[in-house]
């Protein structure tokens, strides 16, 4: 599972997501493509991704798929998580 993990955040639109999605709400599919400037064909794609790898949740809301953090994430993969989060936060700091 920590390579599942690993290789789902490796990927720049997936760390994206994810980090939009610490913030501890739900976030609509067309937010998040917005943001990352990802169309829908492909951000649906990465969003399969990190879901198979146990890391969001999603329920349908009419034509939208909303997302989250998956709030039954097995400690030790919260604990990947958060220390991906963490490294990303820092290199971003770093960098400004």
């Amino acid at each position: 599972m920590p390579i599942e993990i690993l290789s789902a955040l490796a990927e720049p639109t997936r760390l994206g997501a994810i980090r939009i999605l610490a913030d501890g709400g739900e976030h609509c599919v067309c937010e998040l493509m917005a943001r990352l400037e990802a169309t829908q064909s492909r951000m649906s794609r990465h969003m399969q991704t990190l879901k198979q790898a146990g890391l969001v949740v999603d329920r349908r809301d009419a034509q939208w798929v909303r997302y989250r953090l998956n709030p039954a994430m097995p400690a030790a993969s919260c604990a990947i998580l958060t220390a991906v989060l963490d490294a990303a936060a820092a290199e971003e700091r770093s960098a400004a």
